[in-house]
């Protein structure tokens, strides 16, 4: 077998180990995006209580009793602004993550 033969023989095994390593990384990643579909964050602050999920969609937000009673309507949107900031920053946190852990610490222009 001749050298460049042999060398191209290693060149398409080296091609066909990335791409199987490739596609277990998508299983990998849909896996862990269905994961953090159904993971609760939570923030809790200033009377306000925000939970969203890993796919940062908001699920529910309380506010306390006290804040929606003082009639402060600028200052419960500041705070229920600042709660929902707070609990997607968490969100995307655990979400890069958990991706982090996939990909190997390659960063991977918007892939979260």
């Amino acid at each position: 077998m001749s050298a460049d033969l042999k060398k191209k023989e290693t060149e398409m095994s080296n091609l066909n180990n990335m791409m199987k390593q490739a596609q277990q990384m998508q299983q990998d990643m849909a896996k862990a995006q269905g994961e953090l579909a159904e993971t609760e964050l939570v923030y809790e602050g200033n009377g306000v209580k925000v939970t969203v999920t890993g796919d940062m969609a908001v699920k529910k937000v309380d506010i306390d009793q006290e804040l929606v009673d003082s009639k402060d309507k600028e200052m419960l949107e500041d705070v229920i602004l600042v709660a929902i900031n707070a609990a997607l920053t968490s969100a995307r946190e655990e979400t890069e993550k958990q991706m982090s852990g996939i990909t190997g610490g390659l960063n991977i222009p918007g892939l979260f």
